[in-house]
């Protein structure tokens, strides 16, 4: 029985370990989003377009986090885990936007699907159909690249060190003087 146990104890810490990642990923991505409605219902409010899509922003963090997670279950982009960090970071960012890129593309296919409408006409990138899908590839790899840049980082740390330094108190507590 004390296999048992020890392998549900290790479940237990695997699935908090888990949630933790998909809470930090998806919070990250909604504030991401978030920000993006906000700019986007402002300047549509300038040529009196409502636009509200605030909670597709976060049902799109949520899923983009669990895509995260699976995609690092698969080890992608971990090609230069020996190299520099900024090296594996933006490798990272690059694949994984390219990554996310191909499933807004699968998106796109089944909601044409379900519409009837031209599969082809997925893939036609002139006029503004074209425009936002790169609009939303050049956004998603800027996002990744500081998000990526944390997670190398902390890996490259001791475990939960880089989590410690931003929100525990730090030790000694004074500053130090410059000189």
């Amino acid at each position: 029985m004390p296999a048992s146990g020890s392998r549900k104890e290790v479940l237990k810490q695997k699935i908090v370990h888990e949630t933790r990642e998909y809470l930090f990923i998806g919070t990250f991505l909604a504030c991401f989003f978030v920000s993006l409605t906000t700019y986007r219902k402002l300047v549509l409010a300038e040529y009196h377009i409502g636009y509200f899509e605030y909670g597709w922003a976060l049902l799109q963090a949520m899923i983009l986090a669990k895509v995260i997670l699976i995609g690092e279950a698969m080890h992608l982009g971990e090609r230069f885990r020996d190299r520099p960090l900024i090296f594996a970071t933006l490798w990272k960012s690059i694949v994984f936007a390219l990554f996310t890129a191909a499933l807004v593309t699968c998106e796109h296919l089944v909601h044409a699907w379900l519409r009837h409408q031209p599969l082809g006409q997925v893939f036609q990138l002139s006029g503004g159909h074209g425009y936002e899908m790169i609009a939303r590839f050049q956004l998603m790899l800027v996002a990744f690249v500081p998000f990526f840049a944390f997670r190398e980082a902390g890996e490259a740390l001791s475990a939960g060190s880089l989590f410690d330094l931003f929100f525990r108190r730090r030790p000694g507590g004074q500053r130090k003087d410059p000189a």
